[in-house]
């Protein structure tokens, strides 16, 4: 996979990220995320070139189907959980990934997975990247 893609990747997650929390506008996220973050050097550390229409495409496609996103989520999670007890950076991890899923057949399943899976790392230990692998597993087999 391509470093470029890696980074458009964990840029999304980070990306959706500041849309729940703050629920800023899609054209002025991307717009911050083009101008300041993609490519950026920030505090002397150069943040790696990211793929920017992969990094659009995965942000608005996910936005634009979040409910139907969440509802494939929703019928993958253990019993006794749900999306509102997730972690806020977990539930974008696995968003953008399904998203990835459904729409991007371009996007072999294994790297998609495997991908989603070194975002999960960046932020989470072994046991949930496990749960991130499980997860989108289980999404790949009903939408593939």
């Amino acid at each position: 996979m391509s470093k470029s893609r890696s980074a458009a990747r964990l840029a999304a997650v980070q990306a959706l990220y500041q849309h729940t929390m703050e629920d800023t506008r899609l054209p002025r996220l991307l717009d911050e995320f083009h101008q300041h973050r993609l490519g950026a050097e920030i505090e002397d550390m150069q943040f790696e070139e990211a793929e920017t229409q992969f990094f659009d495409d995965v942000v608005s496609g996910t936005i634009a189907r979040r409910d139907e996103i969440d509802a494939l989520l929703s019928e993958r999670l253990a019993e006794g959980w749900s999306l509102a007890r997730l972690d806020r950076t977990m539930l974008q991890i696995l968003r953008a990934g399904t998203y990835e899923l459904m729409a991007r057949a371009d996007v072999p399943t294994g790297s998609v997975i495997s991908e989603y899976l070194d975002v999960a790392h960046a932020f989470f230990d072994k046991r949930e990247a496990k749960f991130v692998n499980g997860v989108l597993d289980a999404v790949a087999k009903a939408v593939r």
